[in-house]
């Protein structure tokens, strides 16, 4: 019987050092990649790695799994497995035994969280909608200036090679071919 610990950021540069700072830990799995991903390297060999009469221990709900269904997938297959699942953050501890009260809690908090996520993306389209609206630039900045530009097209335009062209400005030919296609700009 061993204590394991499974953590995850969703970036590089995000660390996992609060998560599990204070437990105890014959072993630990560390992924750095978005939870709306199941097949995660880490996750992967840890749920290989657990046995029965093990306890996994998970920060907090939304590190192991993005959404409800992925969850209790998850958990059910631990449970087969003979494998504990302590939520540290919810302070909820399945064992694999049948606990009616444990899993409506686990409903609850996985549907609350489900409906988060959902909010904050409709309240992202709006923001993009807003912004296009507005006229707003989004996406990439532009790598060349309108000036640059125009003198890309002067140029092409008086007969010089492309190629050459492409390489004195410092860009691929097929930017520069992409310059050369659109509209000029004032």
């Amino acid at each position: 019987m061993s204590d394991v610990g499974y953590v995850r950021v969703s970036s590089l540069d995000q660390n996992t050092d609060r998560q599990l700072a204070d437990i105890d830990l014959d072993k630990e799995f560390e992924d750095k990649a978005s939870a709306a991903d199941t097949k995660r390297p880490q996750l992967i060999a840890c749920l290989d790695y657990v046995r029965s009469g093990d306890t996994l221990h998970v920060h907090s709900i939304d590190r192991l799994a993005r959404n409800l269904q992925d969850l209790l997938r998850l958990l059910e297959m631990l449970k087969g497995k003979g494998v504990a699942v302590q939520f540290h953050k919810e302070r909820l501890t399945f064992s694999g035994a049948d606990d009616h009260f444990a899993t409506l809690q686990l409903h609850i908090i996985g549907a609350v969280a489900q409906f988060e996520r959902a909010l904050i993306r409709e309240r992202q389209r709006e923001g993009i909608a807003k912004a296009k609206s507005q006229g707003k630039h989004l996406g990439r900045e532009r790598k060349l200036l309108p000036e640059i530009e125009r003198a890309m097209r002067q140029r092409a335009e008086a007969g010089e090679e492309k190629k050459a062209l492409a390489i004195e400005f410092g860009v691929s030919r097929q930017t520069l071919y992409r310059v050369l296609s659109r509209e000029p700009k004032g």
